[in-house]
């Protein structure tokens, strides 16, 4: 299912006298018919735009393109509701939601699939119409019965991560074949609304209720959509090929014009990301986005490189990151103590990673949410302390009083400072060394550590650190699976520590409550990983979400961000606020790219690329 970046409301695009009287409607209150919604201030792009600024609307289409999944692994599933299995991530390709962002704002939205939605200015409910002509790939127009059926389905079947975006909607009701009304559980919010049309993506009601279907099961048959591609063949667990509906009942609105322009995309599985990136060298696909700071300072040198049949880019983004860190479960004893975690996170040489792994290339995460104004910078603000103080007997003393940070070395690998402090935070939470063994001194437990790995790419960070905490007696290891196995892992919170990123969209809305709030915390298949259980970090995602203006957005996103930082749920590792692209040289994409890349990986591929048919031909 695409997501995409999206909130509140106004540009006023049907006023007549007609309209506004039909929308007189629940408690007598004022509405308004939008086409475009944002938070805060005025949308961009103004009513009559003709197409993004980031795309070719001219671009010719055509061709096919092979891409790799971004990470190794393989797949069991075409059903994106429910929790179980594993889905291809470019299985979005084949869907529509009811709003679109742009890309270069971060709060706004725009019509899409839904050609228009009316709201009250309490904002307890929504009217959505849906666009005339949009249908099916097999020709069935979509109607608000298939919303209902989906969002029926999401309440019975649906995984936790999904139903947190739609968590402040109480009921979807049909009104007629094209309009359907959402109540929210409260009033005074727009970015429920905005949540509900920005995530939710409607599935084919007479295609899941015939020959035995069953949408609360995993399925490897090609699902019905209506998005710009459908699924043309499946290679279970090692490739899926995509190809572009020619009808495509959005191709000439503004906010698909220029897109989406391959007649074929096939998006290939490895199981080793050694063996993907030899698989890129030798031809077997078109486009690649690196993650790997080593091999893109020293493996970028092949001969196709040499040649000029492959092409390399360093695209810089705006866009907000995510966190990512080893997610320390502390649904386990063991990691009950922040004193202990604390001690762990001191343990991690990011430093000398940095020098002998990482080339240099990469910056320390020190927020959870990196490259963005939503993070925590500086001691706190007077805003933030406005917050914070009234939990002030919660929280240490030092939260209020100066800036998050870890200490630094010099990279040679001598970090005996850290190991001293380290040690001293787990005497303090009553851990101690026994013959070698770092022993809880009542239970006589053993520290032990396994870090959960299901691709095996950052092993080569991994295994340092596990060495270190092995010379302070810790009885660590790592423990690679597969990638079904590792992800029921991750579902069931079965697992010590993990790597894990923790993506949010901006401004950073209901996915707080299910990565960092108590209620999933021991909701199985949440995002909440680390298990957090925090009244105070509860409060403050409760004040993000209801503020009103984005100031106060930033103040308790601040706020939040200092009081995880503190609890160091996580070992913090680090971000990369640039993409690394490799692809083949008759691969053309427009000169502009969105600031605020909604792929920020892929440089918006495939949908703003295109085939340059000179360039192809001129390949040998």
């Amino acid at each position: 299912m695409r997501r995409f970046l999206a909130v509140a409301a106004t540009i006023l695009t049907l006023s007549t006298p007609a309209c506004l009287a039909q929308a007189q409607v629940a408690n007598q209150a004022a509405t308004r018919t939008v086409t475009a919604l944002k938070q805060f201030g005025e949308p961009q792009f103004k009513p009559g735009f003709t197409h993004f600024p980031h795309v070719n609307p001219d671009a010719p289409k055509g061709g096919s393109v092979g891409l790799a999944e971004s990470q190794p692994g393989t797949y069991d599933s075409l059903n994106t509701l429910i929790l179980r299995g594993v889905r291809p991530r470019t299985l979005g390709l084949i869907s529509d939601t009811l709003m679109v962002g742009s890309g270069w704002e971060l709060d706004a939205a725009y019509a899409h699939l839904a050609e228009s939605v009316e709201v009250p200015d309490d904002y307890g409910w929504a009217i959505f119409t849906l666009r005339q002509g949009a249908h099916w790939h097999d020709g069935t127009p979509i109607t608000s019965a298939d919303v209902v059926f989906t969002w029926d389905a999401i309440q019975a079947h649906g995984a936790p991560f999904i139903k947190s975006f739609l968590d402040r909607t109480a009921k979807v009701e049909a009104l007629d074949d094209r309009r359907f009304k959402i109540t929210l559980t409260g009033t005074g919010e727009i970015k429920p609304i905005i949540d509900f049309a920005t995530t939710f993506s409607p599935q084919p009601k007479h295609w899941w209720t015939s020959n035995g279907r069953d949408i609360s099961k995993t399925t490897l048959e090609p699902v019905l959509g209506s998005g710009p591609y459908r699924i043309r063949t499946v290679d279970a667990g090692r490739s899926i090929t995509y190809e572009r509906v020619a009808d495509w009942w959005a191709k000439d609105l503004p906010t698909a014009r220029g897109l989406y322009n391959f007649d074929i995309v096939k998006d290939d599985f490895y199981r080793d990301d050694d063996v993907m990136f030899e698989a890129f060298k030798a031809g077997a696909y078109d486009f690649r986005g690196e993650y790997r700071a080593q091999r893109w300072t020293t493996g970028y040198d092949f001969p196709a490189i040499k040649d000029g049949r492959v092409k390399t880019l360093e695209v810089p983004s705006e866009l907000p990151l995510g966190a990512q860190g080893f997610r320390l479960n502390t649904r386990r004893d063991k990691f009950a103590d922040p004193r202990v975690r604390e001690a762990l996170a001191l343990l991690f040489d990011f430093d000398w990673i940095q020098k002998n792994i990482l080339y240099g290339q990469y910056k320390r995460t020190l927020s959870n949410f990196p490259n963005s104004d939503f993070g925590a910078k500086g001691p706190p603000s007077p805003a933030e302390l406005a917050l914070l103080e009234p939990y002030k007997a919660q929280l240490p003393e030092r939260l209020l009083a100066q800036p998050f940070s870890l200490p630094t070395t010099d990279g040679s690998g001598n970090n005996r400072a850290q190991v001293r402090e380290a040690t001293r935070l787990f005497k303090e939470a009553g851990w101690e060394v026994r013959n070698g063994k770092l022993t809880n001194g009542k239970t006589g437990e053993v520290m032990a550590i396994e870090f959960l790995d299901g691709t095996g790419a950052l092993t080569r960070v991994t295994q340092p650190y596990v060495e270190t905490l092995r010379r302070v007696g810790i009885d660590a290891g790592i423990r690679l699976v597969d990638t079904a196995q590792y992800q029921a892992r991750l579902d069931e919170f079965d697992f010590d520590a993990t790597v894990i990123n923790l993506a949010f969209f901006t401004p950073p809305g209901t996915e707080l409550r299910s990565y960092f709030g108590s209620a999933a915390a021991g909701l199985k298949g949440s995002a909440n990983y680390s298990g957090i259980h925090d009244p105070v970090a509860d409060a403050l995602i409760e004040k993000a979400l209801a503020a009103k203006d984005l100031d106060s957005v930033q103040a308790a996103t601040r706020a939040l961000d200092r009081v995880l930082l503190w609890g160091f749920y996580m070992v913090p590792q680090w971000h990369n606020p640039e993409s690394w692209i490799a692809h083949k040289a008759w691969l053309a994409h427009p000169a502009v790219w969105p600031k605020y890349d909604q792929d920020y990986r892929s440089t918006n591929f495939p949908a703003t690329w295109w085939v340059d048919p000179a360039g192809k031909a001129a390949q040998p």
